[in-house]
C-alpha cells in the first residue's frame, strides 16, 4: 500500500515537473535579443515560419537549451551517483575537484592539442573525462583507509584541496599563453555555456543515451551502497566493484557535461537532495526526478543568466553558484 502510494506520488511529481521543465523551455525560446513571438512558435516548429523564426528557433534557440538540459541531466546523475556510492551528502563533482580535473585537461586539449574543428569537438568529452578520471582516481586513492573503507568526509576534504590546486594549475595555464585562447578558459571557468550548436548536443547525446540507461539498472546496487558497508557485503554485492564501476559512470557524465558548457557546481548537489526530498532515498524513485530538476535547474539558470545583462549576459555557472552556495553553506549547518 505504502510503494503503491509512493509511486504514485512519484508520477505526480514527475509529471509536474515535467509541465514546469516544458513551460521553463518555451520561456527561454521567446527570451533574448532575437526575439520570437510565442504565438509563431508552434508554426515555426511544423516548418511554416520565416527564414529569421527559423534561424532564431533552429540555430539560435533550441541547441542551446537542449544542451543545457542535456548537461544539467548529466551533472545531477552525477551528483546522485557520488552520493550514494560515498554515503556523503555533500559530494558533488564541482565541489569535490572532478569537474576542475576536467578543466585542466580540457585547456590542455585546447592549448597544446592542435586539431581540426569537427575532431575537437568530439574529441573534448574524452579530453575531459580522462583528466576527470585521473582526479577522481586520486581523490578516492587518498580517501580510502585499508580496513576501513571509504571515508566520506576525508573524501570532501581532499576533493576541496584538488580543487583548489587544480584551479592554481589553470592560472599556471593562462598565464602562458595568447590573450585570444585565455578568453575561452575564462568563459569556461565561469560556467558559459560555449557549445551552442546542434553538434556538441551529437558530441554529448552518447554519452547520456548509454550512461543514464546504466545508472537507473544500477539502482538497486546504489541503495546497497548507501547503506553501511557490513550490510551491503551481509547481501553478497562486490563493494569495490560496485563503485569503481560507478564512480566511472559519475566520472564520465560530470566530464561529458562541462565540456560543453563550462565548470557549472552545485547542480549534482541540490538536485539530488531536492529529489529525495519530495520521494525519499530509494533510487528508483528518486533519480528520475533528479535527473528533471538538473536539467530544469541548468536550462532556468541560463535563461535568466542571458536575459539579465548586458549583450553578453552572466554566465550560467555563475548564476546557479549564487543559488548553489547559500545551498550548500545550508547543508553544511545542517549535517
Amino acid at each position: 500500500m505504502m510503494e503503491t502510494r509512493l509511486r504514485r506520488r512519484q508520477r505526480l511529481i514527475f509529471l509536474l515537473l515535467s509541465l514546469l521543465l516544458l513551460s521553463t523551455i518555451v520561456v527561454g525560446i521567446g527570451l533574448g535579443p532575437a526575439s520570437l513571438s510565442y504565438d509563431r512558435l508552434l508554426p515555426t516548429l511544423l516548418g511554416q515560419g520565416s527564414f529569421k523564426e527559423d534561424f532564431v528557433l533552429f540555430s539560435l534557440r533550441l541547441p542551446r537549451i537542449v544542451i543545457t538540459l542535456l548537461a544539467g541531466m548529466a551533472l545531477a546523475l552525477s551528483g546522485s551517483i557520488l552520493q550514494g556510492i560515498t554515503r556523503n551528502e555533500l559530494a558533488d563533482p564541482g565541489i569535490i575537484g572532478i569537474n576542475t580535473g576536467a578543466g585542466v585537461a580540457v585547456a590542455i586539449f585546447f592549448l597544446y592539442f592542435p586539431v581540426d574543428v569537427g575532431s575537437f569537438i568530439y574529441g573534448l568529452p574524452v579530453a575531459a573525462f580522462l583528466g576527470a578520471l585521473v582526479t577522481a582516481v586520486a581523490i578516492y586513492a587518498l580517501s580510502y583507509v585499508r580496513n576501513r573503507g571509504l571515508q566520506p568526509i576525508r573524501l570532501i576534504l581532499t576533493g576541496v584541496g584538488f580543487s583548489m590546486a587544480l584551479s592554481g594549475i589553470m592560472v599556471i595555464l593562462i598565464s602562458s599563453t595568447k590573450r585570444e585562447k585565455v578568453d575561452f578558459i575564462a568563459k569556461w571557468l565561469a560556467g558559459n555555456i560555449w557549445g551552442t550548436d546542434w553538434t556538441f548536443v551529437y558530441a554529448l547525446l552518447p554519452w547520456l543515451l548509454v550512461l543514464i540507461p546504466f545508472t537507473l539498472y544500477k539502482a538497486n546496487k546504489l541503495n546497497l551502497l548507501a547503506l553501511n558497508e557490513p550490510v551491503a557485503i551481509g547481501v553478497g554485492i562486490s563493494i569495490e566493484k560496485e563503485r569503481i564501476q560507478l564512480l566511472l559512470t559519475a566520472v564520465a557524465l560530470a566530464a561529458s557535461a562541462v565540456s560543453v558548457t563550462g565548470g557549472i557546481s552545485f547542480i549534482g548537489l541540490m538536485a539530488p537532495h531536492i529529489a529525495r526530498a519530495l520521494v525519499g532515498p530509494r533510487h528508483q524513485w528518486f533519480l528520475p526526478i533528479a535527473l528533471l530538476i538538473g536539467g530544469w535547474l541548468l536550462v532556468l539558470a541560463d535563461t535568466i543568466g542571458r536575459n539579465i545583462a548586458g549583450p553578453d549576459g552572466v554566465p550560467a555557472g555563475i548564476v546557479v553558484a549564487l543559488i548553489g552556495a547559500p545551498y550548500f553553506i545550508y547543508l553544511l549547518l545542517k549535517k
